[in-house]
């Protein structure tokens, strides 16, 4: 079977995208990332992406160059889109046309912390100010809407009294960068079919990620 195509978009540094490189380089990986599109001409996603031998491209910074991002995504005929901490709406007709085929990973367990503006310190903030006692990552399909379409994975990560949000950004992200490659993983070895929910155990610091190959079957 050929390995899964994934293009990956991305408003800055790359470092999710950068997981998902690392991971790929496993020939037992089954993916590769064909192609890297970001919104913004110097994100670090597009020299990372270009490292690694990907395809790069830049859209419109509104989002809404929907023609051309169908476009790149024909011509490198991706089978899975991955948001990875792309910062725009993407274009109704682009959630259309891959509709269980797009998924995207934010830094907190949705359906809490989500929704428009809410992105990168602002949600570790938010999860502060709450009290809660728990956060995490959430790789869930993208629809029309910010953070809303069905949870795929989820990654526990406690937070701790004496957090600050750059604390609690850390050990998210050091989750982000085990979950997302795992919830590719498991989508490339059942080709397109759509995982179920999964939810790993708590961690503090955060330990090696266990399978989540079996977790994630449909």
């Amino acid at each position: 079977m050929a390995d899964l195509r994934v293009a990956v978009l991305a408003s800055g540094a790359g470092t999710d995208l950068q997981s998902l490189l690392d991971a790929a380089r496993d020939p037992e990986a089954r993916f590769s990332v064909v192609l890297v599109v970001s919104n913004r001409p110097g994100a670090g996603a597009l020299a990372r992406g270009a490292d690694a031998g990907a395809a790069t491209a830049v859209i419109r910074e509104d989002g809404a160059d929907a023609d051309r991002l169908l476009a790149l995504l024909a011509e490198h005929r991706a089978d899975l889109v991955v948001l990875a901490g792309y910062l725009k709406l993407v274009p109704p007709p682009v959630v259309a046309a891959f509709a269980g085929r797009m998924i995207n990973i934010h830094p907190a367990l949705l359906p809490a912390f989500g929704g428009a503006g809410m992105y990168g310190r602002r949600v570790h903030e938010a999860v502060l100010a709450a009290g809660a006692r728990v956060s995490g990552p959430t790789v869930h399909l993208v629809d029309e809407r910010y953070d809303h379409g069905r949870i795929l994975a989820q990654w526990p990560v406690p937070v701790l009294p004496d957090d600050t949000p750059e604390r609690l950004a850390a050990r998210v992200l050091d989750a982000e960068h085990r979950l997302l490659p795992a919830v590719v993983r498991a989508w490339a070895r059942r080709g397109a079919a759509v995982p179920l929910a999964a939810v790993a155990p708590a961690f503090a610091p955060c330990p090696a990620l266990p399978d989540l190959g079996d977790a994630l079957a449909p």
